[in-house]
């Protein structure tokens, strides 16, 4: 799983470069496609970044033309930010052989094995949501007394 993630932010950081952005960058286009038209704040809740980091992300995927700025209708005051379809599709090509390597690995296995898969992956991600969490916590606690917070060893 270690080596899988590794790889996969890997892949992320070479498609960044193609597209001229920061990998960063990237992941947090991808969570706003994931999440659809979002607020700067709901981005930030979802990111873990803060409001002002997600105010320079946004600028530059503006200024690069992979997002922009909707006003609300009904509220001037509140701003959406969405991905730009032609420019999200144009990252997503680079994407095309992981995908069909990753159908071909698919393709192996029954619909029992794929639902068990999926599960795990699921959980697997809510596992992560939840060490995310534990870590803002030591972020947010003060250098001298982040020695007294008691943090699991990794299982080996």
């Amino acid at each position: 799983m270690r080596r899988s993630s590794a790889q996969g932010v890997m892949f992320g950081q070479a498609v960044a470069n193609v597209a001229g952005i920061s990998n960063s960058d990237l992941e947090c286009m991808d969570i706003l496609y994931l999440e659809g038209r979002v607020t700067a704040g709901r981005l930030a809740e979802v990111t873990g970044l803060t409001t002002g980091a997600i105010t320079g992300v946004v600028d530059r995927l503006e200024k690069a033309g992979y997002v922009r700025r909707e006003r609300d209708a009904s509220d001037r005051r509140k701003v959406f930010i969405s991905v730009v379809p032609e420019k999200a599709a144009e990252i997503g090509k680079f994407y095309v052989p992981m995908q069909q390597a990753m159908e071909k690995v698919w393709s192996g296995y029954t619909d029992d094995e794929l639902r068990l898969l999926l599960r795990f992956a699921n959980d697997g991600y809510r596992g992560v949501l939840e060490a995310t969490q534990a870590l803002k916590g030591v972020i947010d606690t003060p250098p001298e007394k982040r020695a007294s917070l008691k943090m699991k060893p990794p299982l080996r």
